[in-house]
């Protein structure tokens, strides 16, 4: 997860404006050849786009590039900053996606997953803005992110299971919560971190 450094007093920079990285750029890469091999791209548009993706300088130019290739749920980089909504249903965002610096967030008996191991935080502090009404916030978040749940709650529950640091990056969720859930976790170790965690702790 990436947080772009900027004064403290200086407004965020919009979402598509943000710079993107030799990553963001490989990402997209690799949708325009996959275009190619399959015969939604020519030779000629190919070459074209892929230039335009090496010289790209923000995440506006590059989405650009593959919007008419798949659709939203499969875009190699996700520049949507609306609310994030559901209604009696589920919705997810993962991959590498752009997180405002406050994000409005809806739940009407549904489930929203916000998977955070890719995503770009514009602030070092995230303010998930929620309204849940018997639905679910469910938030994957990587090693070192702190998880604060401040919201108003009425017969809900919480569950945070994460790994954070000092001075790391906090996701607050804020807002108010009516018959409803919110569980944060960091993804599970893997047998090694595990023992390199216990020989880190028993030195």
């Amino acid at each position: 997860m990436d947080i772009p450094r900027r004064p403290a007093a200086e407004q965020p920079t919009r979402v598509r404006d943000l710079r993107a990285s030799d990553a963001d750029r490989e990402r997209v890469a690799t949708m325009l050849g996959e275009a190619l091999a399959d015969g939604r791209l020519t030779m000629e548009e190919h070459a074209d786009r892929s230039s335009r993706a090496l010289s790209a300088r923000t995440l506006g130019e590059l989405t650009g590039l593959t919007s008419d290739l798949s659709p939203e749920e499969a875009q190699p980089i996700l520049v949507d900053d609306r609310p994030v909504s559901v209604f009696f249903g589920r919705t997810r965002r993962e991959g590498r996606w752009v997180v405002p610096v406050k994000l409005p967030l809806l739940a009407l008996f549904g489930t929203v997953e916000l998977d955070l191991r890719e995503a770009v935080l514009q602030r070092r502090h995230i303010v998930v803005d929620s309204m849940v009404l018997g639905g679910r916030i469910r938030l994957l978040v990587p090693e070192g992110v702190r998880v604060d749940v401040t919201s108003r709650t009425i017969l809900s529950t919480r569950e945070v299971r994460t790994r954070p640091v000092p001075e790391g990056p906090t996701i607050e969720v804020g807002g108010t919560l009516i018959f409803g859930s919110v569980r944060a976790r960091a993804p599970r170790r893997t047998l090694r971190e595990r023992v390199r965690g216990r020989l880190g702790r028993g030195r």
